[in-house]
């Protein structure tokens, strides 16, 4: 009997589907073996050797494993391809006693699929040390930051905070992003259209863009001023075609999918949050409907491309297959090119029957309908437009109208982006129209849109931060620590202890939160899994500056400096003056007699300005559960316990007079749950 080991009873089961009788498939349930919790786990005096401990979860499963490993005539390590994959193995090796005493072998597989995993079972290897040092380094110096760098926070700022090498650099993001558009000073400009119309009737816009020749600034027409002198300039013109030309447009289809332009393109669509995405993912890969889901590769089997080729041309006809196999490279730097793209196990498994027939849930369809899509269209080819560009004299002026219509859809049928279809009228070079009337526009220059999950996910791909593995924990951090939180658009804005413990990291612990200095990091972990760098010195070029720095840090910041500023108002219980304090959750009043004094008090601002309506005496201020999850609660706790989810208006119900609240779903309605009053925002 040979005994199989994968991390998940899911994917062990899609695996034993395509094994004989005489092998025996078992899980890890992922990790088996880690750093202690309780302690640092890394001998700084000994090369930073560990100290692992088997994880408390896992030891009924080790033993299960061990007894089994012993039976068996060979073991077989089916772990993912990835470092932690490659980490597992490497602790089951070690727990297991597989390295000179049992047959052991190392397979891996893009897909869990027939020809996939007997290819796998041809070509087996020895566990690659290269990918479990780069491993190692990242989780070292994981520990090193937040287990020395953590108690720092707690000691100057407030308990119960933390920092991390990859979090705090996308915090920092998020509060200079913040900071951009709180400084940001917009400036007026205006657009001048005109509508036009044929002689036979045909009314369209065309919008002014050059002067006397010269191409127009966005911003050249600086306010209502300018622009009336132009419209006065222009009393009386005759309007002529100067130009028309009609030219054939080619739109390419878009790359199969990565790790990152999944989570982008998932949120976008579907508004999936990073976290719940990978949950999908893994739940699809394990069941052996699509590859690997965390990579940053996009390329493609020729077995794929081929599979692809022949779906397109007997579902969609030859003209919608592009002819030749397409094969993209990513501009992604350290990516690992040797592994595929996201896309479907098997390319001739349409989405609506693989959900008739495998019973998927409604999200793990959406994923799967999106990356087969996605896949199909990538071979497919290009939507083709009947473009239209006129150009219009008026005098020294020059207009320009735009048109565009479809002429053949090619990978849009498979694969709908929005595009929108302007049709001009037939116009000839010459040709005299009729102004209808001139329409000015005021605009105003806008500052740069919050991060929301996609375009923060975006931004820590382009700027080196992380790897495909770390986007969705990153993002699930930052929020479960109340550095970030998202607005009513459900785009990030730092909160205030975010703010507070970004700036002190940037002014005392620079290189932590500077990208280009964790970009460089990362780049040290890929050299690592390449054999090109050792991880002894990679940790420790980063461990000696940093506890130096750490050590004199503890001496210079006071923590009085960052969380406490004096007023003028005294404490309603024993006079002694009032402090704003910071707090995990952010300012408050406290007395500055604490602890003898426990007085405490909600910062207007802080306060709806709603009174509490079951008390009177106190007000509506927003809470936060010890998940951090936003309520509205009196601020007279624990003397009243009012407390509402859904954000008081300050209005009442026209019904039953109790409070009015906004939910997330665009609504007005009642707290009270026996009325029904509700409307739409």
């Amino acid at each position: 009997m040979q005994l199989v080991i994968v991390e998940s009873p899911t994917k062990g089961k899609t695996i034993e589907k395509f094994l004989g009788k005489d092998y025996k498939v078992l899980s890890s349930y992922g990790h088996i073996r880690d750093l202690p919790e309780e302690e640092f786990g890394l001998d700084v005096e000994n090369d930073f050797q560990p100290k692992y401990v088997v994880l408390t979860k896992a030891k009924k499963n080790v033993a299960v494993l061990k007894k089994e490993a012993e039976k068996a005539n060979s073991v077989i390590l089916a772990t993912d391809e990835d470092r932690e994959g490659e980490a597992i193995a490497f602790h089951l090796a070690f727990l297991l006693d597989l390295n000179g005493k049992k047959e052991y072998k190392r397979i891996v597989f893009h897909e869990i699929t027939k020809s996939a995993i007997e290819e796998a079972f041809k070509n087996p290897r020895k566990i690659d040390m290269k990918l479990v040092d780069a491993q190692q380094a990242r989780r070292f110096l994981d520990r090193i930051v937040g287990y020395k760098l953590s108690p720092f926070l707690w000691k100057k700022v407030a308990r119960g905070l933390s920092a991390g090498r990859v979090q705090s650099v996308a915090v920092r993001l998020v509060v200079e992003r913040e900071r951009e558009i709180q400084s940001f000073k917009p400036e007026e400009y205006w657009s001048l259209e005109a509508l036009l119309q044929k002689r036979e009737g045909n009314e369209f816009k065309a919008l002014l863009i050059k002067k006397d020749g010269k191409v127009l600034d966005k911003l050249e027409i600086k306010n209502k001023k300018e622009a009336d002198k132009i419209i006065k300039d222009l009393a009386g013109a005759e309007y002529k075609v100067i130009s028309a030309e009609k030219k054939e447009v080619k739109r390419n289809p878009l790359p199969p999918f990565t790790t990152s332009s999944l989570q982008q393109e998932a949120w976008k669509k579907f508004r999936f949050p990073a976290k719940l995405t990978m949950r999908l993912a893994q739940n699809l890969y394990e069941k052996g409907f699509i590859t690997y889901h965390r990579t940053d590769s996009l390329n493609l089997s020729d077995l794929s491309l081929f599979s692809a080729k022949k779906f397109i041309s007997e579902n969609y006809g030859e003209n919608y297959w592009a002819g030749f196999l397409r094969r993209y490279k990513t501009k992604i730097k350290g990516a690992q090119e040797a592994h595929e793209a996201i896309r479907p196990a098997y390319p001739d498994r349409e989405p609506d029957k693989l959900k008739e027939n495998e019973k998927l849930e409604e999200g793990q369809f959406k994923l799967y309908d999106l990356i087969w899509r996605r896949f199909i269209a990538c071979q497919m080819t290009e939507a083709r437009f009947d473009a239209t560009i006129v150009d219009i004299q008026a005098e020294e002026y020059v207009f320009r109208a735009n048109g565009q219509t479809l002429k053949f859809d090619g990978f849009l049928k498979v694969y709908p982006i929005k595009f929108e279809e302007t049709e001009l009228p037939f116009l000839t070079k010459d040709e005299l129209l009729k102004l209808l009337k001139l329409i000015p526009y005021q605009h105003f220059t806008q500052p740069a849109a919050r991060y929301n999950e996609a375009s923060l996910i975006k931004a820590l791909e382009e700027n080196g931060i992380g790897r495909p593995s770390t986007y969705a924990p990153t993002l699930s951090t930052i929020q479960e620590r109340n550095y970030i939180e998202k607005d009513e658009n459900r785009r990030f804005r730092p909160t205030e202890i975010g703010t507070v413990v970004n700036d002190l990291l940037v002014a005392h612990f620079p290189e932590i939160v500077d990208i280009k200095f964790t970009a460089e990091m990362e780049e040290d972990l890929d050299k690592i899994a390449e054999g090109e760098r050792k991880w002894v010195p990679v940790i420790k070029e980063f461990y000696k500056p940093f506890a130096k720095n750490l050590k004199d840090k503890y001496k210079e910041v006071s923590k009085k400096d960052i969380t406490e500023k004096p007023t003028e108002k005294l404490c309603p219980k024993c006079g002694a003056p009032l402090l704003i304090r910071l707090g995990r959750y952010g300012k408050f009043y406290a007395c500055s007699k604490f602890p003898k004094c426990r007085y405490t008090e909600s910062l207007k601002e802080n306060t709806l300005g709603v009174k509490c309506p079951k008390c009177k005496d106190g007000e509506i201020v927003t809470k936060r559960t010890k998940k951090h999850k936003i309520f509205y609660g009196c601020n007279q706790f624990p003397k009243c316990d009012f407390a509402l989810w859904d954000k008081p208006t300050g209005k009442t119900c026209p019904k039953c007079k109790s409070l009015l609240v906004e939910t997330k779903r665009n609504q007005v309605k009642c707290s009270n749950k026996e009325c029904d009053f509700k409307i739409e925002k």
